[in-house]
């Protein structure tokens, strides 16, 4: 077992052991286990972190037995010019506030209390950068009252949840880079990655799609860049997006509906050396309220925009609102007089992402596979939009399955606004693996998969059965389809035979067919002969 793995196996451990102290406290499957889970983690890494800047920027520090015991022995003084010199993305905490604090005050009287003001105090103490917004402008704070949760022996809980953590440490952890966290993300959320609520972006979108997306949209080096994601969840897209920029080189932008995505999105960034952005993680309705404009009211533009929206969902209540909105150039779908979950609110999310792109603007967005051959309506005006106005940079076909949670056929439409030559339509249906989910049948594409996809797409390359160069003028042609499979040139293999060998076949091919009429007409004799029994009995 390599250093890394095992640091993985290690703090995968720590996790399962915070899910079993919520279990043994009532807490497992619980509506608010992944509040505590999540928060719990957050704390720990960031008592860590902090530990771990420390000492880089003391070497008395960084050699002292007891690093804490030296913390504590600083005055006032030195001790705020110490936190004066830590990056924005370090918390700033206090002595007192340490997890080895608490834990030696983990028998005094009511230990809950003091346990949920530690988390508030830090919370409070740094608001200014690790407090995401809703619509309104209200904070949403880092950490809450958890204990609350706990209807009995709330003092016992926060024992236990601070006895698990003093015995583990991040400090060898923070070296690593973007793969790493992205597995433990993956098992820390596992459990809670449903979206009990139906209402935006899946909470975790497979890294394959991400990597694809993220691949084929960066494929040259970029600075200072803006990243945006209408329909966050946890933020899966847009940590492979700003992975292959650069996360110093850009600034990501989000927003979601849900509360339980924007935190855990949050926590995302904070794993992904991204704190800078959290200020820009929206909770809100993207499509009847969005959030991030300009000062004048104008909707800001953004360098690259990927997104995997809802495909369908009620939005019935204020859809009349949308209807003077210029952002739907396309229209707004109308309600059903039944089955209004039904509704395609995911092309109200390509129209906004089409909105919201800047001059030099890039995009990916999922979308179910029947857009892009839809015959008319919504689909085929936003399909004919991209295409006369020489948008379209391409369009990949997933396989069936690449959600475990839906059966649903998925295709990645790019967009890009200084789009230089023709389309490139990829039928990737045929790639992957097929493998159990629990109940679920999933598709996992392999690492030679995604870089066919990656390739073959950047190099705009014609493969046989797999990926044709198409101009607008032949996608207009052939009203707008997006559907590779129509553009494929049609292969007749031909082989010589001799003339006997023709006859051969021949008579051949023509018993059989006789041999299935004769089937044909006894399996037509019996029928009539049952259903004459059926009309005397």
């Amino acid at each position: 077992m390599t250093q890394v793995q095992e640091f993985q196996q290690q703090t995968k451990a720590l996790i399962d052991d915070l899910k079993a102290v919520s279990a043994n406290y009532g807490l497992g499957n619980d509506g608010n286990e992944f509040k505590i889970i999540t928060q719990v983690f957050l704390y720990k890494f960031l008592n860590d972190k902090f530990i771990y800047e420390v000492k880089k920027l003391d070497a008395e520090i960084a050699g002292a037995d007891n690093v804490d015991e030296a913390l504590r022995a600083y005055s006032a003084d030195d001790y705020e010019m110490l936190m004066m010199q830590l990056g924005e993305s370090t918390a700033q905490i206090a002595p007192d506030q340490f997890i080895s604090s608490l834990f030696t005050q983990q028998n005094e009287p009511n230990f809950a209390d003091l346990f949920d003001k530690t988390l508030i105090d830090i919370a409070r103490d740094n608001s200014g950068i690790f407090s995401a917004v809703t619509n309104e402008g209200e904070k949403i704070a880092l950490f809450e009252d958890i204990s609350n949760y706990v209807r009995k022996d709330r003092d016992g809980f926060c024992k236990a949840i601070i006895n698990k953590l003093v015995g583990f440490s991040f400090e060898n952890i923070f070296d690593e880079k973007f793969d790493f966290y992205a597995g433990i993300f993956e098992y820390l959320i596992k459990d809670y990655n449903i979206d009990s609520g139906g209402m935006y972006a899946e909470y975790f979108t497979p890294h394959a799609v991400a990597k694809v997306m993220a691949r084929c949209l960066v494929s040259r080096a970029v600075d200072n860049a803006t990243c945006y994601d209408p329909s966050a969840g946890s933020g899966t897209l847009l940590m492979n997006l700003a992975h292959e920029i650069g996360e110093d080189k850009c600034t990501i932008y989000s927003q979601d509906i849900s509360q339980k995505s924007s935190s855990l999105l949050r926590l995302n960034l904070i794993l992904n050396d991204l704190v800078h952005s959290i200020p820009n993680v929206v909770q809100g309705n993207t499509i009847l309220e969005p959030y991030h404009k300009t000062e004048n009211g104008n909707f800001h533009k953004f360098d690259y925009i990927v997104a995997n929206p809802p495909f369908k969902l009620d939005f019935s209540d204020y859809r009349d609102q949308l209807e003077d909105s210029n952002r739907f150039f396309a229209g707004v779908p109308k309600i059903p007089a039944k089955k209004k979950e039904s509704m395609a609110i995911y092309l109200l999310f390509m129209q906004h992402i089409i909105h919201s792109l800047s001059k030099i603007g890039k995009a990916a967005i999922v979308v179910p596979t029947g857009f892009i051959t839809a015959k008319s309506g919504i689909d085929k005006k936003i399909r004919q939009k991209l295409v006369d106005e020489k948008i379209l940079s391409g369009v990949v076909s997933m396989p069936s399955n690449i959600f475990a949670t839906t059966p649903t056929s998925v295709s990645i439409i790019f967009i890009d606004k200084e789009n230089n030559g023709d389309v490139v339509l990829i039928d990737a249906s045929t790639l992957g693996k097929k493998v159990k989910d629990g109940k679920n049948q999933k598709t996992l594409l392999s690492d030679a998969d995604e870089q066919k996809i990656t390739d073959t797409f950047i190099a705009k390359e014609a493969l046989d059965d797999f990926s044709v160069v198409v101009s607008y003028e032949d996608i207009a042609a052939k009203n707008y389809s997006l559907n590779a499979g129509r553009y494929f040139d049609v292969n007749i293999r031909y082989i010589d035979i001799s003339e006997k060998e023709f006859e051969v076949k021949m008579e051949s091919h023509i018993k059989t067919v006789m041999n299935f009429f004769d089937e044909s007409k006894k399996l037509e004799s019996e029928i009539i002969k049952k259903l004459s029994q059926i009309k005397y009995e």
